[in-house]
């Protein structure tokens, strides 16, 4: 077997080149980080509704939004090269809006921290009255989802080169 693939021509796999190819690269991977996300939420909801609250889905909400307010900046504005003069004092308001998108989508892991541990791993009896979780697997599913599509928004914004775009 070995003596066939030995004889094979694959000269063309050996010499990819991959930075002609970084933005599709980094759009597949963050597509796949950020469906692979909400997958995990949707299926914690769908398969095991009775240990979910609605509410939990407010994270990946807010998750999902700081990936888009993220990903409308682009690198020359947070330089402040794309901008002269506007509202805000030209560059100012492009790092604003990228720092807020950055602290909701943060904020947004940390509650799903707090979703997790406080609501499915921690035992506390005053919360425990009204909602009493038998199973941990969605306060992880949760946390995965809002983990998945930070990491999405980082991959999309930073694995991307804007020199590409013409």
């Amino acid at each position: 077997m070995a003596a066939i693939l030995e004889a094979m021509p694959c000269e063309s796999c050996h010499n990819i080149e991959l930075s002609d190819k970084r933005n599709k690269i980094a759009s597949i991977v963050s597509g796949f980080l950020f469906f692979s996300g909400w997958w995990f939420a949707i299926d914690a909801s769908s398969s095991d509704y009775q240990n979910t609250r609605d509410v939990f889905h407010l994270c990946g909400v807010f998750s999902a939004l700081s990936m888009f307010m993220v990903n409308t900046v682009s690198n020359d504005q947070l330089r402040g090269e794309g901008l002269t003069d506007g509202v805000c004092g030209g560059g100012i308001a492009p790092k604003m809006w990228f720092f807020f998108a950055f602290l909701m989508g943060f904020g947004s892991l940390l509650g799903s921290c707090w979703i997790l541990f406080g609501e499915y791993v921690m035992e506390n009896e005053a919360s425990r009255k009204e909602f009493n979780p038998t199973t941990i697997y969605p306060g992880v599913a949760f946390f995965l989802q809002n983990l998945f599509i930070f990491l999405s928004s980082l991959v999309y914004k930073f694995g991307r080169t804007e020199d590409l775009w013409g």
